[in-house]
């Protein structure tokens, strides 16, 4: 499983990658590239029975390469502190953190353990909660680079912050496109934090377009037989293979010159699938107020505040 242009990507030797559910889909062709480039890459997932399936794969693909499996459970503030804790303990400094992980229900409206809405919660508040625990790691890396994965379905997003939980205006494809909102709102303000810390961490954003991964396939499986169909169907007409989808990240992770609040995505119409392009957020992601509002509501809602 590598990406089509994957000879482009520099030399990662000497590098520390975290990928966060790099067990499967964008993330484990992150995580197989980076590792076949030189970095020595620790895949962050839930599971850890499929995150050393997904090890394997990535050691048949780069012989001798470093790969760690580490458990985490970015729906939990104290999975995710755990996780920061021990990475802590283990590496001196990290240089690539690929806030990767996602997750989409189209079921009825759910919460975490923490008891935030599940997209919110899993796909922004968690991965806010594991970059502020690991920025004591990430500021001692070479050029250090914080990549958050953001997704087209944020340009139609919209966040009511009287109701940002949704416990009044539940829609799952809604849900889904705040968080993913909420996460290209967050990428931007922290680019922002960074510089006015005159930090050596670098925040930059990428979102693959529509691409074909098993990510659709376990939305649509709420859905019942009718539904795996209509996602199989989907993916056949709509989507790119994940290999290319793969690609704004790992340009955004690995290119030199990459400056902080770049984002990357598709080119082509729509932004859906095509070679890797910098690309726009919408102007809600990029209004500097509400980040900010954003932001410390993640800080009271996680316990993590930082910058």
């Amino acid at each position: 499983m590598t990406a089509s242009n994957a000879p482009a990507i520099p030399d990662q030797t000497g590098r520390t990658a975290i990928v966060t559910g790099a067990n499967s889909g964008l993330g484990l062709v992150t995580a197989t590239e980076l590792a076949r480039h030189g970095a020595q890459v620790v895949l962050a997932v839930r599971n850890p029975a499929a995150g050393e399936q997904a090890a394997r794969s990535i050691r048949s693909t780069a012989p001798g390469s470093a790969i760690t499996v580490r458990r985490v459970d970015l729906a939990s503030v104290a999975s995710v502190r755990d996780f920061a804790a021990r990475i802590a303990g283990e590496h001196e400094r990290v240089d690539l953190l690929i806030n990767n992980a996602g997750a989409q229900s189209l079921g009825t409206r759910r919460t975490t353990v923490d008891g935030h809405e599940f997209h919110l919660g899993t796909n922004m508040l968690g991965h806010f909660a594991m970059t502020g625990l690991l920025l004591p790691v990430l500021s001692k890396g070479r050029s250090p680079r914080v990549v958050s994965l953001s997704s087209i379905t944020h340009r139609s997003a919209h966040l009511d912050f009287d109701d940002l939980q949704l416990e009044r205006r539940f829609n799952p494809v809604r849900a889904y496109g705040a968080s993913k909102l909420a996460t290209t709102m967050f990428g931007l303000e922290l680019d922002r934090r960074l510089r006015s810390a005159d930090s050596p961490i670098t925040s930059v954003l990428a979102h693959p377009g529509l691409s074909r991964s098993n990510f659709i396939d376990h939305a649509w499986k709420e859905r019942g037989i009718i539904g795996q169909a209509m996602g199989r169907l989907f993916s056949l007409v709509a989507t790119q293979p994940t290999e290319q989808g793969a690609l704004p990240q790992l340009h955004a992770a690995t290119a030199p010159g990459v400056r902080g609040g770049q984002f990357f995505g598709p080119r082509g119409a729509g932004e859906r699938r095509g070679e890797v392009t910098e690309v726009h957020p919408s102007r809600e992601a990029a209004d500097p107020a509400a980040a900010q509002r954003l932001w410390s509501i993640a800080a009271v809602l996680t316990g993590v505040s930082y910058l």
